[in-house]
């Protein structure tokens, strides 16, 4: 079951039998507080999906030609479209976390078992850790882009923004 920041201290809380510390309630806090900057991150990030996945495939097969060249693992339209079908439902996911403000969705729905599948099928986990790395170029630079949001420092959320997709990075490749 994926749960919310809020779900989740909450019900780790119950768990225990206590109160909710000062440390989770400010922590909580600051996701409220920060909620309209993350609702502008997740839109900035998701109205861009198409240009941010097709960047990130760009950037990647250019320093990693051999993917498209005959035999490569990108190498057809079929094995191409796969790919950037891989880079979409990771950067859904990401946005997924970064609204929630939990990584657990990315972890349970997207991530679990995916560096294995790769394995099975002879994708090679460093170029697709590369295309993750890719993706959160894309959609850093975008979503840091100041015009048309929310005023305010929103380098806490980029931050977490990076973070999701270090992790998915790490565990594929």
């Amino acid at each position: 079951m994926v749960q919310d920041a809020f779900t989740k201290v909450v019900s780790q809380a119950d768990v225990r039998g206590e109160y909710l510390s000062p440390g989770q309630l400010d922590a909580l806090l600051g996701l409220v507080r920060d909620g309209n900057k993350r609702i502008d991150v997740v839109n900035r990030i998701s109205s861009n999906a198409s240009a941010i996945v097709a960047s990130a495939a760009r950037s990647l097969f250019e320093e990693q030609p051999q993917l498209i060249a005959p035999g490569g693992n990108a190498y057809t339209n079929r094995r191409a479209a796969a790919c950037l079908r891989d880079l979409e439902i990771i950067l859904r996911y990401v946005t997924y976390a970064v609204f929630t403000g939990d990584a657990s969705i990315l972890e349970d729905r997207a991530l679990n078992g995916l560096r294995e599948t790769y394995q099975a099928l002879g994708v090679p986990g460093g170029s697709v850790a590369a295309g993750i790395q890719k993706l959160k170029e894309a959609s850093l630079a975008i979503a840091n882009d100041p015009n048309g949001i929310t005023k305010g420092d929103c380098s806490n959320i980029l931050s977490e923004v990076a973070g999701y997709f270090d992790k998915a990075a790490s565990a594929v490749g």
